[in-house]
């Protein structure tokens, strides 16, 4: 089962990135990757196999926000392409998920045709085009926009530059939890991950967004769509079988209102 980990806080980013996907790799996983914005120019690395193989030549970025990924390939091989973090046609939202997008090829065609750029096989790749879309300057308000276009299960993380000092996190039937540490905050799929630094924890609802910066964070409820089943004639019936029964039960409404 794929692993999340997220920081943002005071310390640089990466090393307790790296801790915390070590803490996630008793679920397994084919590759790996992180995202660390450090500057202008985001911090991206990510590769197929195990972090015991490349942590010796691992760079040192230098960033207090940042996110990382183990991944078990399910749609798309196991490439280095395919590995999380995902990012968008311009490399500015980088993003970590677990779960399925169930309509991510029709999504996919769409945002072809829009003139989207792909990178890999993922389902997940299309979670960046969609926010890259709707992105106006505020990324909690495009992730907003672009989950209303999803299918499926998801438990993501995203950061960019263009609207630093934050991760933006999203929650639907994929475990995702909050660390709450002193003057640092966490976003982990696992406990394990993030054990170490805090005890203190939120676990997400589902269709609830988080936003978290350096010293607070807070949570947005998305309340999903529901679509009405009745006719118009229904409808107007309030629920009751036919209107006769409608109107006897009103009357002694309209009769205290003389």
């Amino acid at each position: 089962m794929c692993g999340i980990i997220g920081y943002i806080g005071k310390k640089p980013a990466f090393p307790i990135l790296l801790s915390g996907l070590k803490r996630l790799e008793y679920r397994g996983y084919d590759s790996f990757g992180f995202s660390v914005l450090d500057g202008e120019k985001p911090f991206l690395f990510k590769k197929v196999g195990k972090i015991s193989q490349f942590e010796q030549s691992f760079p040192n970025p230098n960033g207090t926000i940042g996110i990382a990924h183990t991944r078990w390939a399910s749609t798309g091989a196991v490439t280095d392409a395919n590995a999380h973090p995902h990012f968008d046609c311009h490399k500015e939202i980088f993003l970590v998920h677990n779960g399925i997008i169930e309509n991510y090829q029709e999504i996919k065609n769409r945002l072809i045709k829009e003139g989207h750029k792909f990178s890999s096989e993922t389902d997940t790749e299309v979670l960046c085009h969609l926010i890259e879309k709707y992105f106006k300057g505020n990324l909690e308000e495009a992730m907003r926009k672009a989950l209303r276009e999803v299918k499926g299960a998801y438990g993501i993380a995203v950061v960019s530059p263009k609207d630093p000092e934050k991760i933006v996190v999203a929650k639907f039937s994929s475990p995702l939890l909050l660390g709450i540490g002193n003057n640092e905050l966490l976003v982990a799929s696992d406990p394990a991950a993030v054990i170490t630094h805090t005890r203190q924890v939120i676990n997400l609802d589902d269709n609830e967004i988080a936003v978290l910066k350096p010293d607070n964070f807070f949570i947005l409820k998305e309340k999903p769509l529901e679509t009405i089943e009745w006719t118009v004639e229904e409808a107007e019936k309030k629920g009751y079988p036919h209107f006769m029964l409608k109107e006897i039960m009103e009357e002694p409404e309209g009769k205290i209102n003389d």
